[in-house]
């Protein structure tokens, strides 16, 4: 059932003409959709945590009282206000192109509210880090925003998923939007998604089953695997590879019955699940913390040993699991092995923790 030897190259799971050097991957290569989300952060502290009655270390979604949150800490601390672009899949892209370099490497779908500040802010912001972001616009809500009150080394999270909540399937109707569809050789979608559209990810994963291309999508939270069971069973079968975390994993299993807790088997049975497009087999990648990550494919697991953070350098975790996956992404665009893959997704993990929420330098040094 199991093999410790790495994998040589990438071909179970790209095609050999997909395979390229980063000097020729071109624009719109990769392409995701997901809920974007403008994280504001700043240097708050306990009082004004009291009034919105939050905890230090936590992680919420916002209800009605949180809703003048945002511009009030913004006003109140607007010294020590920083913009980044945020949502699962958008960070994910936004690593990966950062490794790529190639401007516009990566395609974005989402829904941010029309002509609001904080929707200018992330299409600035989006840009800035070289992803083409073609936005569906509504009305009916604001920008969604994840506010991040840092008191000392904790970190408050609040987020408002707003306009994000708002994206319709009729976006991939716009000739020029499904263009870039048609265009893209890889796709990528985290699972929140699930909870919005799911008639989009499904009618993109299925044009890339169609044209043998590559659809990847992620678990990303426990919840999905259990309350969005049957719209994620009906992608599944157009996945080629999917992503997840141990937590994720053990919730797929029991609200599957698998019959199994332990991780290997659970990723083996996924990876034998019913696919679409017979021509290459699903790999299945779950990643461990700082124990090692496996991959599930054709019966056999492999394992890539993670590499530990020294705790005193770890400064936020947010974000981890999207930048393992850019990194990865990135390197399976380029036709690389998929060791050198996991190699470049541990490393972006381990350097996004050691930095405020998902950011990164100007230059990668990943080698």
């Amino acid at each position: 059932m199991e093999s410790n030897k790495r994998q040589e190259d990438a071909g179970d799971a790209v095609p050999d003409t997909k395979k390229q050097k980063l000097a020729d991957t071109r624009t719109g290569l990769l392409l995701g959709y997901g809920n974007p989300l403008l994280d504001i952060s700043v240097n708050g502290n306990q009082e004004f945590l009291d009034k919105y009655d939050l905890k230090a270390n936590n992680a919420i979604l916002a209800e009605d009282k949180h809703v003048p949150l945002y511009d009030e800490m913004v006003k109140t601390f607007k010294d020590s206000v920083e913009y980044v672009p945020g949502g699962a899949t958008l960070n994910a892209l936004r690593v990966a192109q950062w490794l790529l370099g190639n401007k516009e490497a990566t395609t974005f779908f989402g829904c941010i509210g029309k002509d609001d500040k904080f929707g200018s802010i992330l299409i600035d912001k989006s840009k800035e880090a070289g992803v083409n972001v073609q936005f569906q616009y509504t009305e009916k809500e604001a920008t969604g925003t994840c506010a991040v009150i840092c008191t000392g080394n904790d970190r408050s999270l609040v987020a408002n998923l707003a306009a994000a909540n708002c994206f319709t399937e009729s976006h991939l109707d716009n000739a020029d939007n499904w263009s870039l569809v048609e265009k893209a050789q890889y796709y990528y979608c985290a699972g929140f998604p699930l909870t919005v559209c799911p008639a989009a990810m499904l009618r993109i994963a299925k044009h890339a089953n169609e044209k043998n291309k590559t659809f990847c999508m992620n678990l990303s939270a426990p919840f999905l695997c259990s309350f969005f069971k049957q719209p994620m069973l009906e992608i599944l079968p157009y996945v080629d590879i999917l992503f997840g975390n141990e937590t994720e994993a053990e919730e797929f299993a029991k609200a599957n019955d698998l019959g199994t807790t332990n991780i290997k088997e659970i990723a083996l049975k996924i990876a034998a699940m019913e696919k679409t497009n017979k021509s290459r087999s699903r790999m299945v990648v779950f990643t461990q913390g700082d124990l090692a990550a496996i991959v599930a494919q054709d019966g056999k697991i492999t394992e890539y040993p993670a590499t530990s953070v020294n705790s005193t350098d770890v400064v936020d975790t947010n974000g981890a699991g999207d930048a393992f996956v850019g990194g990865f992404l990135a390197q399976l665009v380029q036709g690389k092995p998929i060791s050198e893959s996991m190699r470049c997704g541990h490393w972006a993990g381990n350097l996004i923790i050691q930095r405020p929420g998902c950011t990164f330098p100007e230059n990668p040094s990943f080698a």
